[in-house]
């Protein structure tokens, strides 16, 4: 598979690259959203098909990145893209321009986990953090340390699907009446159990990204031309659930995807990370 290089400055391999470019059957001139631009490798090789990309992030260094890399920086200058620092859902309910097609990978980027201080990885020890918007209000370190048992054990349960769920908000609350709980080493540690779940729940309390993801679903069609063709990439059962469900139930969509696109071997093996990616894709009808 060949590779396209993203910004030095915001490692991330974005997975199924070709698959997504495929799907929004890119065409030279035509306008397209990526909303979790990243590293920029979607946008990337939007952009070197020809097409104009309308991009977000939350996380201003992706945007930073982006704006002093040599890929990224004559696209900027010439128009044949822009970037915002915002949430995709905030922009889509907002904007007022229709897309011949959009791009929403929702994972987590290799900048993101393999950044020490941005708290994410349980397997670097940082101050509880999370946040893919550094200036966001609440952390990781505010849920952890300031919400009650019963809101700890729902978040588990619903974004970690932790069968241990009352145990381990148990635990939290009963820890934190003697000191605040401040990494990611602290709390893996207290768990007695694989903290993956636990981080993920956390992770997706924090930017209430089921929220962001309903609400970008039900707007998205709304800024979709005719034809338009819309692509989302889950990484956990929950976000693929939402996608599937709306793309089914929504009367402006056809689906296209009957069964979501996995990362073929090749990739598997280039980028462990991809494992749980799926993609899933829907045209707008009329």
């Amino acid at each position: 598979m060949i590779n396209v290089e993203n910004s030095p400055d915001f490692g991330h391999v974005s997975v199924l690259l070709y698959e997504t470019a495929d799907a929004l059957d890119v065409t030279p001139g035509n306008t397209y959203f990526d909303g979790t631009f990243g590293g920029g490798g979607h946008s990337r090789l939007i952009l070197e098909r020809g097409g104009i990309v309308r991009a977000t992030d939350m996380d201003s260094d992706a945007i930073e990145a982006a704006k002093v890399s040599d890929v990224f920086r004559p696209y900027l200058v010439s128009g044949q893209l822009a970037l915002t620092k915002s949430n995709f859902a905030d922009f889509i309910e907002q904007a007022d321009e229709l897309f011949d097609g959009m791009i929403f990978d929702l994972g987590v980027s290799s900048h993101q986990l393999d950044t020490t201080e941005r708290g994410f990885s349980f397997r670097r020890d940082a101050r509880l953090d999370m946040r893919m918007d550094r200036t966001a209000p609440i952390s990781a370190y505010e849920i952890v340390n300031e919400w009650d048992y019963e809101d700890l054990k729902r978040i588990f349960y619903e974004y970690g699907e932790e069968r241990n769920a009352p145990r381990i908000a148990r635990r939290i609350a009963e820890t934190r009446t003697r000191a605040p709980i401040e990494t990611t080493y602290q709390l893996a540690e207290l768990l007695n159990t694989h903290p993956k779940r636990v981080f993920q729940a956390l992770r997706i309390a924090v930017q209430d990204e089921l929220g962001s993801l309903s609400r970008m679903l039900k707007a998205a069609p709304n800024r979709l031309k005719p034809g338009g063709v819309i692509a989302v990439i889950s990484f956990h059962s929950l976000e693929d659930r939402l996608v599937k469900h709306s793309f089914r139930d929504d009367t402006r969509l056809s689906v296209i995807t009957k069964h979501p696109i996995t990362p073929r071997d090749e990739e598997l093996r280039e980028n462990t990370r991809s494992g749980s990616a799926k993609l899933r894709t829907a045209r707008k009808v009329g």
